[in-house]
């Protein structure tokens, strides 16, 4: 199920902005099977529970580079998205943020090579994301993110029924919480006020007007 969601995401791609750019040569529902493929063969039982690839560098000719320059950050950013799609049908896990690069080399027409890694992120904990309504993505790592209207917050909100400095993201014991500090309107986790709340994959957090969702990436 998990590789049948992936492809359809990105052959709803290839329909969409990038068909004109991939009508012959490099496909990247191809590319989209390899990083399952790699992710499914490189992943690993750990004391989190199984731990997949999560930085990839895919190498492609420059012929086929220079049919998607203009869409380079979109497509990689779908990829990106894609395999955390996958990552979550199959119960993995990553110690680090999910980055994907690409370079060029005389591969020839058509072709790419992939090298999948695990990578820990700083301070070698989870990372996780807030995923905003816009698709826009925030990383959660070692500092706390503090949600609020003031200038020095890492989500700045200009709504009037957010407080100056409303939530904060820890990262504590393995995981993420969130916690309230003291706003005038309160914080709510899936539609429930909270003072203070572990986060799981899923997660949706109510500041305000906005809601942010929580992701392991």
């Amino acid at each position: 199920m998990g590789l049948q969601q992936f492809e359809r995401r990105l052959e709803r791609i290839v329909e969409g902005v990038f068909a004109k750019a991939f009508r012959s040569g490099l496909q990247p529902v191809e590319v989209g099977r390899r990083i399952t493929r790699e992710m499914d063969l490189g992943r690993t039982v750990g004391v989190r529970g199984v731990i997949a690839p999560n930085h990839f560098t895919i190498t492609i000719d420059p012929s086929d580079h220079e049919r998607f320059t203009s869409y380079e950050e979109a497509l990689v950013r779908e990829l990106a998205d894609a395999a955390r799609e996958h990552a979550r049908d199959e119960g993995y896990r990553f110690l680090g943020p999910v980055t994907v690069e690409l370079e060029t080399a005389a591969v020839g027409p058509g072709v790419f090579q992939l090298v999948a890694e695990v990578r820990e992120g700083p301070g070698g904990g989870p990372h996780a994301s807030l995923v905003s309504a816009d698709g826009s993505r925030v990383d959660l790592g070692e500092d706390p993110v503090t949600i609020g209207r003031l200038d020095d917050c890492e989500i700045q909100l200009s709504d009037k029924n957010v407080s100056r400095r409303h939530a904060e993201i820890r990262r504590e014991a393995g995981g993420f919480v969130v916690v309230d500090l003291d706003s005038t309107n309160g914080t709510k986790v899936n539609g429930a006020r909270v003072k203070r709340r572990d986060l799981v994959e899923g997660d949706e957090v109510t500041v305000g007007a906005t809601t942010l969702r929580f992701e392991l990436s």
